[in-house]
C-alpha cells in the first residue's frame, strides 16, 4: 500500500455476489452505505477501486466497482482491506470520537505521569473497543476503550492517560486492601 501516507481502512471486502462481479463489504463506516463518498478506495496491494453501486444487504452492503466486471475478478478481492487517505476523512467529529488511526501511536502514561508504553492497535472482539499498549521492552496490554479506563485522550499532545485501576494494570501485590498480608488472603481463600 505504497501509494497511501497514512491508510485508514473502511472496510473489507468479502465473498463475491452474483456473477457480474459485485462483492459483499463489511464496513466500518458509521453509515455503511457511506463506503464510496470518500473517493477512490486502495487495496493493500495498490488496487484502486471506485464504488459504482453501493446497497444494504443483512450485515454488509452489496457493492460494484467500476473496475470489477465479473465474478473472478470479483473473487480475487475476497478478504482484501479498502483503505483511503486520512486526508480524506472529515475532521469534524463529535467529542470522545476519535479515528483509530489518530490513537495508533499515542503514548499512554498513568495517573502520575509515568509511561506505560505506546497504542500500537485499536481491536474489537465484539464486547468494546480495546486499546493494545506495548510497553518498552515487554509484552502487549489490552486496555479497554472506556472512560473510566482511558479518562483523557489529546490527539494533539500525542497521548492518552490510563487509569491504572480501571485498566486491570495493577499488580497483584497493589490489589489487596491495604494493611492485609497476601499470604493471609491466599490462605483464606483456600
Amino acid at each position: 500500500m505504497a501509494a497511501l501516507k497514512q491508510p485508514v481502512q473502511l472496510g473489507t471486502v468479502g465473498a463475491p455476489h452474483g456473477i457480474r462481479g459485485e462483492v459483499r463489504v463489511k464496513t466500518f463506516t458509521e453509515d455503511p452505505l457511506a463506503l464510496g463518498d470518500y473517493g477512490p478506495l486502495t487495496t493493500e496491494d495498490g488496487l484502486t477501486l471506485t464504488v459504482r453501486t453501493i446497497r444494504p444487504a443483512k450485515s454488509v452492503v452489496i457493492v460494484q466497482f467500476e473496475e470489477i466486471t465479473d465474478r473472478t475478478a470479483a473473487e480475487r478481492l475476497n478478504g482484501k482491506g479498502l483503505f483511503v487517505e486520512r486526508s480524506a476523512l472529515p475532521d469534524d467529529l463529535e467529542e470522545e470520537e476519535f479515528y483509530h488511526a489518530d490513537l495508533i501511536g499515542l503514548r499512554a502514561v498513568d495517573e502520575t505521569g509515568e509511561e506505560i508504553g505506546r497504542i500500537t492497535a485499536v481491536h474489537n472482539f465484539g464486547a468494546g473497543d480495546m486499546l493494545e499498549i506495548r510497553p518498552r521492552g515487554g509484552k502487549s496490554v489490552m486496555v479497554p476503550f472506556t472512560k473510566p479506563a482511558v479518562p483523557t485522550v489529546s490527539i494533539t499532545n500525542g497521548m492518552v492517560t490510563v487509569n491504572r485501576e480501571m485498566a486491570g494494570l495493577l499488580d497483584k501485590d497493589e490489589d489487596a486492601p491495604a494493611g492485609q498480608d497476601q499470604d493471609i488472603l491466599q490462605g483464606e481463600a483456600e
